[in-house]
């Protein structure tokens, strides 16, 4: 016996019902032409996710029910069950899986474990479900859940499984960090063999603001083995026969499961189903199984958030900031992936403290990724400014003020060019600066997207390499990398004249902002005075950050909603 499944690794787009609604509809064709028992949705992506406070319109919750009310009638005639993620309104909202069937709404899954940390608030949104629902499709059971429900060692995924269900169907939207496609598959395969049931895990895949959705669904077997993976970061239909007398003979060879206590199962809705498919057709699918290297990974992961940011908002051209260096350089290439070399200004904007090797590399970088770039210098602007504040600067010495002013000059060209033109602009800071502060505010901190904010400066130097390498030629070129990074504001500046070598300084604050170790904790591997620095300059910065343009997560705790510290705040361990 199996079952056929399709699986839907779509892009939603948050608000777009119009959209969603044609993908919905050709999923739906391509499972019925496939002649399939089921077509799978990621979670809520009927309204695309998470919908946040969208959740509590009232405007925005009707159309939700209106739409899902159309794939009801769409579904007429069709023997393919649609499972679809949709926001039910009761006395509540719920985040909920329908349960459509030829012209008739089944059923529906409300989602009993609401995430409520790193980025989720759906307790904020969202009222728990407390029914387990199984499916009973021609005498075989189906359990279905939603996302975090899989995840919980106690769960609807358990009461279930005690409850004789043999295939468990799950709807995700389940946000990108790197290691969570790693971790996702050996969490799956070992509920699958623990369990002794195949799993199919459907999950979303795009960028949503800040958040980006990998995709990377998977189908794992009852003997805990990967049947299948969608490709990561790539939309994907697939359509998979799944082996359901595996299960049972699994259970005979294995008899764990006879021995846990079946009893306190919550309230169980067992929606049965007959439906006979004649099948004409086979289905043959080679197993697939991803494994990206690092550098491949969060580099596509940051491409997809910045392509979904800049076209779902309707923007079609950036504008960059090129000096030479590293960062700038890889954003560039990252803007050139994602958008097309046509759709990539870059801007030149030496100052008196600009080297020429570093006017020669930005030159060089532009030419090579065939992107269009212009040369305005800021030397004159910058005494103009100077000359205007020499009357209240008098009697003081040249300091950071200055060297501060070149970069929010920088700035505001490129504000200028984005007003005129309509171009979004691209920061490019990374994570070890944007982390201790070597950033200005209303300079080099300015546009309307940052695609390497959650990316410390070791891996960016990493990503360059990888880039080079799968591009087969020099794109970035060679003396980016050799040379000492500077933000070039006064002469012979270097960055590690204020920071700690880059090697060293990412370690702490991976440890000090991703783990939240202590200050004494953290001096075990290394120099406390080092420490303390470092823990001095990350919060004396969230000031800085919190008035920072958002970017794309590809960590476990990235700076934003993911990481919530207060700015005014007398806990201190420097």
């Amino acid at each position: 016996m199996k079952i056929r499944v399709t699986i839907v690794q779509l892009n939603a787009h948050l608000g777009d019902f119009d959209g969603n609604l044609k993908k919905i509809y050709n999923a739906i064709d391509i499972a019925e032409k496939n002649q399939s028992d089921f077509v799978v949705f990621p979670e809520l992506f009927l309204t695309g996710y998470p919908p946040e406070d969208l959740v509590l319109r009232t405007s925005f919750l009707k159309k939700n029910i209106e739409y899902i009310n159309k794939i009801v009638s769409y579904s007429k005639d069709k023997k393919t069950v649609i499972l679809i993620g949709y926001i039910d309104v009761e006395d509540d909202a719920f985040n909920s899986l329908a349960i459509i069937h030829n012209g008739k709404f089944l059923g529906k899954y409300h989602k009993h474990l609401l995430p409520n940390y790193s980025v989720f608030d759906e307790h904020r949104y969202f009222k728990s479900g407390n029914e387990i629902t199984i499916i009973e499709y021609n005498n075989i059971k189906i359990g279905i859940n939603i996302c975090e429900d899989i995840w919980s060692p106690i769960g609807p995924l358990h009461y279930q499984v005690l409850n004789g269900t043999q295939l468990i169907i799950n709807s995700s939207a389940s946000p990108y960090f790197y290691g969570k496609r790693k971790l996702r598959k050996k969490y799956l395969s070992t509920k699958s063999y623990d369990y002794h049931c195949p799993i199919v895990y459907c999950n979303l895949v795009g960028g949503q603001d800040e958040v980006v959705f990998d995709g990377g669904s998977i189908v794992t077997t009852s003997e805990g083995n990967i049947m299948y993976e969608c490709k990561p970061f790539e939309e994907e239909i697939v359509t998979l026969d799944i082996p359901i007398e595996e299960n049972l003979r699994t259970n005979l060879q294995d008899p764990r499961r006879r021995h846990i206590s079946s009893t306190k199962i919550p309230n169980i809705n067992i929606i049965k189903i007959s439906n006979k498919i004649e099948r004409k057709t086979k289905i043959n699918v080679s197993t697939k199984n991803f494994s990206l290297k690092r550098e491949e990974e969060i580099f596509k992961a940051v491409t997809l958030g910045l392509r979904d940011y800049i076209i779902k908002n309707g923007f079609k051209k950036v504008v960059i900031g090129l000096s030479g260096g590293m960062d700038s350089s890889l954003v560039a290439a990252i803007a050139v992936e994602a958008l097309g070399k046509d759709n990539v200004l870059g801007i030149l904007m030496p100052s008196m403290y600009s080297s020429s090797h570093s006017i020669e590399d930005a030159k060089n970088l532009a030419e090579n990724l065939g992107i269009k770039y212009y040369i305005i210098k800021i030397e004159n602007i910058y005494y103009s400014f100077v000359n205007e504040l020499k009357e209240i600067f008098s009697n003081t010495k040249e300091d950071i003020t200055e060297e501060n002013l070149q970069a929010r000059i920088r700035g505001t060209i490129l504000m200028a060019i984005s007003n005129k033109f309509g171009h979004i602009v691209l920061a490019t800071g990374n994570k070890s600066e944007i982390a201790t502060g070597y950033s200005t505010l209303y300079g080099d901190m300015v546009g309307g997207f940052s695609p390497i904010k959650d990316v410390y400066k070791t891996d960016v130097y990493k990503m360059a390499k990888w880039y080079n390498k799968f591009k087969g030629k020099e794109i970035i070129p060679q003396n980016v990398f050799v040379k000492p990074p500077s933000a070039e504001l006064r002469p012979n500046q270097k960055d590690q004249d204020t920071l700690p070598p880059y090697e060293i300084l990412d370690e702490i604050l991976k440890l000090y902002i991703e783990k939240e170790l202590s200050v004494e904790e953290i001096s075990e591997k290394f120099d406390k005075e080092t420490v303390k620095y470092v823990a001095k300059l990350v919060d004396k910065n969230e000031y800085k950050r919190r008035q920072g343009v958002i970017g794309v997560k590809v960590s476990e705790r990235s700076f934003g909603k993911d990481r919530r510290m207060p700015i005014t705040s007398k806990y201190k361990e420097w």
